[in-house]
This record gives C-alpha cells, structure tokens and sequence, in this order.
C-alpha cells in the first residue's frame, strides 16, 4: 500500500527535484532576459518557474528599480541596487545580469578597474552565461583602452595614472579565463607588443611563443613568427657578442619564410634574415681574425674563416674571409716549411779541429 502511494507520487517527486535543480544550476542562466521600459525585465525560456519564489519576485523588483534608475541616469542608485541583486540573490537568474550592467555603467563612468573586475566576476562565476562571449570582448576593449594609454577614472570623475602595465594583466587574464575565445590569441600578440615597450624582452617573447604554440592556425600566426624573429633580432648586440639571439632569429625568420611563403610580410623577413646572418658571418670573421694577429694560430683561424663562408657564402663578408684564407695558408705552408721533416735525423755537430805540435 505505501509502496503503491510512492509509485503514484513519484512523477511529482521527479518533476520537484528537477525544477529545484533547474533553480540552483548554472544551467538556468540560458534562460534569457528581456528589458522594456513599459514590461520591465522578463524571462524567456530557460526557467519560467524562476519568479515564482519570493527571492525571485524581490530580485525581479531590485532589476527593475535599478534599470529604471540606469534609463534615468542614476548611475549611482543602479549601481547600489545591482549590488543588492549580486550580493543577496546570488543563485538568481538576474545576477549574472546585474553583474554585467554593472560593468558596463562602470566602463561608462571610465572606472576601467572596477568593469573589469565586475566583469570577471560574472565569467568566473557564472562561465555558462549567455552573455561569456561578450563579457570577454568588453574585457578586451578595455585592456585596450589601458594599452592606448586611457586613464581610469576613480569615483567616476577623477583619472589617474596612464597604466600599462594594468593592460598587460588584463590580457594575460582573458588569456586564462577564455584561451579558446578569439580575443585570447589577440590578446598575446598585444601582450607581447606591451612587453616590449617596457624593456622586458623575454616577456614579450615568451608571450609570442605561447601565441605560436598554442594556437598554430590563427590567422595572427604568421604575424607572431615574424615578431618573434624580429624580437630576437632586437637583443642581438654586434658581431664581438654572444651569437645566441642571432640564431634564433635566423631559425623563426627561415620557419616564417618556409611556412607562409605568401604572407605579406616575406619582404620583411628576407631582408631580417639576410641582416642576422650577415652578423653570425661577421662574428666569425672577428673570431677568425684574433686567432691570426694575436695568438698566430692559424689553424683555428682557417676554421672560422671557413664557417663564416658557410654562413653567407654570397656575402661581402664571405668575400673578405676567402681572401684572408690565402693569407692563412701561406702562413701554414710557411710553418710546414720552417718544421723538420717528419723522421730525418738531426745533423751531426761539426768536428772539432785539432793541432797537432810536433
């Protein structure tokens, strides 16, 4: 009998369970929300029953008085009343709303930091809103924004300092928090740009790579191997320092070229690649010539002059190390000459003379 009631009532225990979990999950955020000046905020699929509670009916009443104050100009009553929503109903389907009107009042005001955080509130926690794309590329616009040099403003009329190095963050944390999203791959190459103006090299290097390994068929790829390149260029001090840089260089410059042959950026690269490896050249031709003035060591001489014709072979550097090579193997053909053959025996001392007295 007690088995048979609990048959009877468990469609409507089902139907319960689902709809509270309906209200609770993450899902119910693709329920979307409508606003008319005349209506107010409404739902539209997702969950219907949301309104039914009195939680939702008082959050309903807090959006309502909050886009009324938004519509009126009342920035800072929408604010406090978006706040409320977020800060009391925070399983409502009108938080992640409310998140997002306030960082677009916030960016509105020219408070960059606070839109931005409000905005990564919503895309943390809410990450199946509908609005995630969006959220994403408002953050992008005003990593921008930081990036160009726009002052954030502090309490809505009071700007600060140009920052930067706030934009760079910022790009760095649509990096993390959407990297399958278009604006991440965007979001690198900026990065990268940004690292560089401030003098910190690696950084932008390390951001270029990650641009090149992570999303190799971005359209912004071709583009990220020649900056890469050109990166490594910029380190490069001159033929009496370490060649480490130039090689890298010459590596991304020639992976460029044989990539994406037809970008438009191959003039670029021809000519990059043509200027690092005439500097690997003339570092070898500056090696070779301090082993022949001043440790009169041919041998190492003849191989370094040999290597920086393998470098550039049709270079003028090139040129130079073929005509010191005849002056090298003069010089060993003359040691070869002055050495003792190999095996003969050292020449008898002349007798001495002796008188003889008689």
């Amino acid at each position: 009998m007690v088995i048979t009631r609990f048959m009877r009532r468990l469609p409507l225990l089902l139907s319960l369970a689902a709809l509270s979990g309906l209200l609770l999950s993450p899902a119910r955020l693709a329920a979307e929300l409508i606003w008319t000046p005349q209506g107010g905020w409404r739902v539209e699929g997702g969950v219907l029953a949301g309104l039914a509670t009195e939680d939702g009916r008082n959050a309903l009443d807090l959006m309502n008085k909050a886009r009324s104050a938004e519509e009126a100009g009342q920035e800072k009553k929408a604010l406090g009343l978006y706040a409320n929503v977020t800060k009391k109903y925070p399983n409502s389907v009108f938080s992640a709303e409310a998140l997002f009107r306030t960082g677009m009042i916030r960016e509105k005001r020219q408070e960059l930091y606070k839109a931005f955080d409000s905005f990564q509130i919503l895309v943390s926690r809410y990450p199946n809103s509908e609005k995630f794309n969006q959220v994403i590329g408002e953050q992008y616009r005003i990593a921008s924004m930081l990036f160009a040099g726009k002052r954030n403003h502090f309490w809505g009329f009071f700007p600060g300092f140009r920052n930067r190095e706030k934009a760079l963050e910022y790009y760095e944390t649509i990096v993390n928090t959407a990297p399958y999203s278009d604006y991440a791959p965007l979001s690198l190459i900026n990065a990268s740009k940004g690292y560089k103006q401030i003098n910190e090299t690696e950084a932008a290097i390390d951001a270029l790579d990650r641009m090149i390994n992570t999303y190799p068929r971005s359209a912004l790829t071709p583009d990220a191997y020649l900056k890469i390149a050109q990166t490594h260029a910029s380190l490069v001090d001159g033929p009496a320092y370490d060649q480490a840089s130039t090689k890298e260089a010459i590596t991304y410059y020639e992976d460029y070229m044989i990539l994406f042959p037809g970008d438009a950026g191959m003039v670029s690269a021809e000519k990059g690649l043509a200027d690092m490896k005439k500097m690997l050249a003339r570092s070898k031709l500056v090696i070779a010539d301090y082993y022949l003035k001043y440790r009169k060591n041919y041998k190492a001489a003849k191989v370094f002059y040999n290597e920086a014709i393998t470098v550039y072979p049709d270079s003028d550097i090139a040129a130079q190390a073929r005509a010191k090579l005849v002056l090298v193997d003069a010089k060993l053909d003359q040691q070869q000459n002055i050495a003792p053959a190999k095996g003969a025996k050292p020449a008898e001392p002349a007798k001495k003379k002796r008188f003889w007295l008689f």
